[in-house]
């Protein structure tokens, strides 16, 4: 899908590593949220709170996901998933374009 309908979009920006992860909750129509952003070159570390599915749309990067000791690179498009209650290592390359959805 290349385009949301029937949205909000909270204006606040999430911001995180000192500003080089932004990112907008947008609010579906059935409840559901997502977020769309931007990570700049770096090494970071996420933990979820809910399953986390992220769609990554263009970039370069490698992903460490919980269970595994390895990162791995991947070419985008692409996506993956990670469980609740848990973390991944994320070591972005270059401007990484991505939209995370938040699964209850």
């Amino acid at each position: 899908m290349a385009k949301f309908n029937n949205v909000n979009v909270v204006k606040n920006a999430n911001i995180y590593y000192d500003g080089k992860v932004t990112s907008r909750t947008i609010e579906m129509e059935d409840g559901s949220i997502k977020s769309l952003g931007i990570m700049l070159e770096g090494d970071y570390t996420f933990n979820t709170q809910d399953k986390e599915i992220m769609e990554i749309y263009s970039g370069d990067f490698e992903v460490k996901l919980p269970g595994s000791d390895k990162f791995i690179s991947m070419t985008t498009p692409c996506s993956f998933a990670v469980e609740a209650n848990s973390a991944f290592d994320i070591k972005i390359k270059s401007v990484t374009d991505y939209c995370c959805s938040y699964i209850k």
